[in-house]
């Protein structure tokens, strides 16, 4: 404590309650019947005893309380007692504010009697005994009536101090014993007193901060007062005056070494060993205190010896105490007259600091980010450009909050030092435009240079909230883009496109793009009110001029398309408003041009897009766009009608006209989709430009692609004037009749030698079934039964033998192998799971049926990676079909693999083939697909076991061979299924068994292997479902010693990824630098719902009892039992493991340090991190 004075000594070590007796040692006297009374009230606050929550992380702190029994606050406090009553010395008393007598006197000269030193202690422990038995108290608990019971506890302690600090406050006895009673309340191991005495401590010294503040100034102006005083001429200078200006100095002097005793004693009293206590609120009240005595009182407390501590919790594992350091520090940055004495600070914790960005707790990452800038703003030159270079790709981070912050740093680094204006005037500013276009050329370099992203629409909304005005003048934008001198290469122009689209978008719609996460739910009425303006006046700015940039920019296809979107943005009545239909003539040539000129899928979507959203026939101009449609769709197709005249006519085509054709057609297909062009009557023509694709083969597979979307676009837009209106049956007996013809082209292109005709086959095919499906019905649309269509076998056994060709294949088997590009091979992924989801529509919707669904389900385990969600997905919809029928698909799924698995390698030896291997995980994830449901499922499990066992003994040995039956080890994966079952239902099914193998000849003394395992899966010490009246699974608990981490991630890895809650769990974007990510204690999910498993675990390797896991569904409470075990059946509901995990809460955080920790002892003293006992930390202990 090198700035605050020490000679108080008798502050410098906890305070005992003095020898004396004072009002509040009497009203103390009677506090043991107080706290009995409060303790049988009903609306009393019950405080827990946690005996393992005030340890200290550090083994040199004498002051910190041991784990032996009856170790409390009242020893420390007697024992501190004893010492400063040695050492306090006698102090005199100023004649003018004599100390208030501790003791009372009658009027008869007695003195009262004193009641007895242990009245307080035997109150504190009445209190404590009363406490035990509930998790809540004061500051934790809940309901309207605690709500406000912090604020209003740390208020009284507030006017407590400020109601004394011209009287009461130095008279020696109050504060002396009130600072004893909460330092040693807050070294108890009773979480409630600890907390609530911090608390208490921490607001009790912040008010002693403000009265030592208020003494320093008062004692400045004394001193002013006394110099003017002396200064005086020898007549003017008043002796008394004189005099009573030193007397209240040294009064002031007296009160002010009286405070700082006072804060010396708390803080080396608390706040040293409560910044690390193990509960996290305490050690962010500490900080958040620090802090503002740091603010309040730099003088005092803004050095080096009190930094530090703020500087070490900066690797706290909590997320709360970090972000308590970051507002601390932030806020001392931003006080410019502050920020020379953090230079050594800096140094030494900048690191931390800037690699706080990438914490995995968003918010601490947002308040990392916003210190940084606060420290640009005050600290020039601190920041190097290695550290801006680590925040810098943050902009583009999947939450907006984090992002938003990011690139307001990114602005003030390096947009707003080039941007200021040498101007001085604001009427210069405004009319100057050349900051502006400064600001486009920097965001320009940036994102070009960069190369951290390929899409600006994210740097744009990072950048929005503190550049929004610059983004938003189109002007610049659009003068930059017309310039014919800009100096801007082929990227940068169409960057700065994609800006002026995404700055637009953003004006116009107010939501972030595409993947970022923002917490805004909607927008507040002013906000509404910007954004209709901002769209008013972009939509006039950019109605004239758009026409201009699509001719500039019209064969750039990457240029004209997002170009082409603007209109998405637009106020589209301005066109009449605004008497600018010239423009609109304009915009539809320039969009006619375009159309014609290109054949890119993008151009084409936006041109037609762009023609829809002017087609609204509440339009006054509605006439004209539409005759401007016929005319372009006239042109394409009268050329379409040439090309195949030439194209049905000839047997070869040159490449010119071939890709004249394709180009026809992928127009017309683009407008097709957008637009109803029934009256063209395409479907014949393209009918037969199918036919002889499938006939002859001589079609290029160019032209059949876009043929085969034409004719499906005809069907539905067919479908669509019937389902309007009162159709006759010849219309739909039409109707029908060309899609069926249509299927059955679609089921020949199947075969094709092209892969893409195949795939476009088949998800068009597989979108027609599903519409024409009995579902149309439904509704009251009975009119359409005529409409309704299922598919033959034949058509649904190619269907799933397309789907094993093309979607179920190996990583191996792709065309391009390991040299294809990262994004060619997640578009391909894109494409097999888009494949895969159709048929299994076609499953849950009745088209295709059931049974097929085998052939999905069977791939489960081994493609779980790429398609675990939708099969998973999948299963649970059928199950909620018909849970019957969905248990024997999946005991169907388990029959073929191992009948292909038998007809590959033969019965020797089958059990210990790889292959083997991964069908007995596909049915241990089957087993734990049925969820804790046990008396739901207990006829379908017992059904699944019967059919298994006749499988595996359908196919008998010869007759006198002593050889197994080649499906008995199908015995094996059913065992995975037998936790699953009831004790009495194991019992039937054993006798089952033994009916069945009657009937195969054994040899006597060699029983089989697979029988053995099966046999001992259903014995009665194997773990067993029952379950409890609520319907949840028992289980017992088990805790023994945890194996290292690296030895528990080598066992678990291969079953993590199907225990987790979500099917494809996002990754997230940010990780944090100062927590290091772990698995969770325990064994996986996939393990508690499987029972016992001596196949998934070595010999002697245990499950930790009790584990945590991050879902709390219902099937994750069924934990492994030990057959060794007791108290096997010990019935365990839902509420009683909470309750029991409410009580080993302090177990598991102990295990958890030492499962995190990196190879180190596992001794209990190392078990909890010493967090600051140096400045040198590891951040991966955190």
């Amino acid at each position: 404590m090198p700035t605050l004075r020490s000679s108080s000594s008798r502050y410098h070590s906890s305070s005992s309650p003095s020898s004396t007796s004072s009002p509040l040692r009497r009203a103390v006297a009677g506090g043991r019947r107080s706290v009995s009374a409060a303790s049988s009230s009903s609306v009393s606050v019950a405080m827990p005893c946690d005996d393992g929550d005030s340890k200290q992380t550090s083994e040199g702190d004498s002051e910190s309380l041991s784990a032996g029994e009856g170790s409390d606050f009242e020893d420390s406090l007697r024992r501190n007692g004893k010492k400063r009553a040695a050492k306090r010395p006698l102090k005199p008393t100023p004649a003018k504010l004599p100390k208030k007598r501790s003791q009372t006197v009658r009027a008869n000269g007695q003195k009262e009697s004193e009641p007895p030193a242990s009245d307080l202690f035997d109150a504190v422990k009445g209190a404590k005994s009363d406490m035990q038995d509930s998790g809540d108290y004061p500051l934790t608990a809940s309901g309207p009536s605690w709500k406000k019971f912090q604020g209003s506890f740390c208020e009284f302690v507030r006017t407590l101090v400020y109601q004394c600090q011209y009287g009461l406050l130095y008279d020696g006895f109050p504060m002396d014993n009130l600072i004893s009673l909460l330092t040693g309340l807050s070294d108890s191991q009773v979480r409630a007193f600890r907390h609530t005495s911090t608390l208490a401590a921490m607001k009790l010294m912040t008010s002693l901060v403000r009265v030592a503040l208020q003494l320093s100034l008062h004692k400045d102006n004394n001193q002013r007062q006394y110099e003017a005083e002396r200064n005086k001429g020898p007549g003017q200078r008043a002796p008394e005056r004189l005099e009573s200006l030193l007397e209240k100095r040294r009064e002031l002097q007296e009160h002010q070494e009286e405070i700082e005793g006072m804060m010396n004693a708390l803080f080396r009293g608390v706040f040293v060993h409560r910044y690390r206590d193990v509960l996290p609120e305490i050690r962010a009240i500490c900080i958040e205190e620090i802090g503002s005595w740091m603010q309040s009182y730099s003088t005092s407390f803004l050095t080096d010896s009190y930094l530090k501590y703020i500087g070490w919790t900066l690797h706290d594992k909590h997320r709360d105490v970090r972000l308590k350091c970051l507002k601390a520090l932030k806020g001392l940055y931003g006080n410019q007259d502050l920020t020379s004495r953090l230079e050594l600070f800096t140094s030494r914790f900048k690191d931390r600091m800037v690699s706080m960005v990438m914490d995995r707790e968003y918010d601490v990452a947002v308040e990392a980010v916003r210190l940084l800038i606060v420290i640009l703003k005050s600290m020039d030159g601190v920041l190097t450009d290695a550290d801006c270079e680590s925040i810098y790709p943050v902009v583009y981070a999947s939450n907006r909050a984090l992002a938003s912050a990011a690139g307001e740093f990114l602005y003030w680094k390096l947009f707003y030092p080039e941007c200021e204006t040498r101007a001085v005037g604001g009427r210069e500013r405004r009319r100057s435009p050349r900051p502006q276009r400064t600001f486009f050329y920097l965001l320009l370099s940036f994102f070009v240079e960069s190369e951290l992203h390929d899409h600006a629409a994210y740097l744009v909304d990072s950048l929005w909230d503190c550049a929004g005005p610059l983004l938003k003048d189109w002007e610049s934008l659009t003068s930059l883009l017309l310039e014919k001198d800009q100096n801007l290469g082929d990227v940068q122009e169409s960057t700065l496109i994609e800006i002026l689209v995404s700055s637009v978008r953003q004006a116009s719609e107010g939501h972030p793009p595409v993947g970022r996460v923002t917490g805004k739910k909607g927008l507040t009425p002013k906000e509404r009110k910007i954004q209709a303006d901002d769209k008013v006046k972009l939509t006039e700015h950019l109605i004239p001029l758009l026409p201009q940039l699509l001719a500039k920019f019209s064969a750039d296809a990457e240029k004209v398309a997002p170009l082409l979107q603007l209109l998405n943005y637009f106020d589209l009545n301005i066109y009449c408003t605004r008497r600018l239909e010239k423009h609109l003539e304009l915009l539809l040539q320039q969009l006619q041009e375009v159309v014609v000129k290109h054949a890119e899928p993008a151009v084409l979507e936006a041109g037609a897009h762009a023609l829809y959203l002017l087609c609204n026939p509440e339009f006054t101009f509605f006439t004209r766009v539409d005759f401007a449609r016929s005319q372009l769709v006239d042109l394409l197709t009268d050329r379409f009608q040439q090309e195949l005249e030439e194209l049905l006519q000839s047997s070869f085509l040159d490449e010119d006209e071939v890709y004249s054709l394709a180009a026809t057609l992928k127009r017309l297909s683009a407008f097709y989709n957008a637009h109803d062009l029934t009256r063209w009557e395409l479907y014949e023509p393209c009918y037969q430009l199918l036919r002889k694709a499938v006939d002859t083969g001589e079609v290029p597979h160019q032209v059949t692609l876009p043929a085969l979307t034409l004719v499906y676009f005809s069907i539905l837009w067919t479908l669509t004037h019937i389902s309007g209106s009162d159709a006759s049956q010849k219309q739909l007996l039409d109707l029908k009749g060309r899609m069926v013809a249509f299927c059955e082209l679609c089921q020949s292109c199947l075969s094709d030698v092209d892969s893409e005709i195949q795939e476009q086959a088949f998800v068009l095919l597989s979108d027609l079934l599903l519409i024409f499906s009995p579902q149309m019905i439904i509704g009251g649309r009975e009119f359409l039964r005529p409409l309704v269509f299922i598919p033959e076998a034949t058509l649904q056994s190619e269907l799933a033998s397309f789907l094993m060709d093309h979607v179920f294949i190996q990583p191996g088997e792709l065309s391009g192998g390991h040299s294809q590009e990262d994004h060619l091979q997640i578009e391909q992924l894109h494409q097999r799971r888009r494949l895969l989801a159709g048929f299994c529509k076609l499953l849950l919707y009745g088209v295709l049926e059931m049974d097929a669904a085998s052939d999905v389900f069977k791939h489960y385990s081994k493609f779980y990676n790429d398609y675990g969600d939708i099969i998973k997905e999948t299963l649970t919809r059928a199950r909620q079909i018909d849970r019957s029928h969905c248990s024997r698909i999946l005991l169907l799924s388990l029959k073929q693999l191992y009948t292909e698995l038998l007809q590959e390698q033969g019965p020797q030896g089958l059990n210990e083939l790889p292959a083997f291997i991964e069908m007995r995980d596909l049915a241990r994830r089957f087993a734990l697909s049925f969820g804790p449901q046990q008396l739901q499922n207990r006829d379908l499990v017992v059904m699944l076991h019967k059919e298994g066992i006749k499988f595996s003994l359908s196919e008998l040995p010869p007759a006198g061979s002593s050889s197994q039956p080649p499906n008995l080890a199908f015995l094996e994966l059913l065992a995975e299924f037998s936790p699953r079952l009831f004790h009495q239902d194991k019992q039937l099914l054993l006798s089952y068994l033994e009916k069945c193998l009657q009937r195969v000849s054994q040899a006597p003394g060699r029983p089989w292997g697979p029988v053995t395992t099966y046999c001992h899966s259903l014995s009665p010490g194997e773990n067993t479902a029952e379950v409890s009246p609520q319907g949840y699974p028992r289980s017992k608990k088990r805790r023994v010693e945890g194996p290292s981490r690296q030895h528990r991630e080598d066992i678990s890895a291969s079953q993590e990824e199907s225990l987790q809650p979500n099917s494809i769990p996002a990754t997230p974007m940010l990780t944090s630098t100062a927590v290091k990510s772990g698995q969770p204690l325990g064994a996986s999910e996939e393990m508690e719902e499987g029972g016992s498993s001596e196949l998934a675990f070595p010999q002697g390797l245990y499950l930790l009892g009790n584990p945590r896991s991050r879902s709390l569904s219902p099937q994750h409470f069924q934990t492994p039992l030990n057959p060794s075990d007791p108290g096997l059946g010990k019935q365990l509901t839902r509420l009683s493991l909470m309750e029991e995990d409410e009580e080993e809460l302090e177990i598991h955080d102990d295990l958890s340090e030492d499962w995190q920790g990196s190879g180190k002892s596992s001794s209990s003293s190392e078990h909890r991190l010493d967090l600051l006992d140096s400045t040198e930390l590891n951040t991966e202990d955190f």
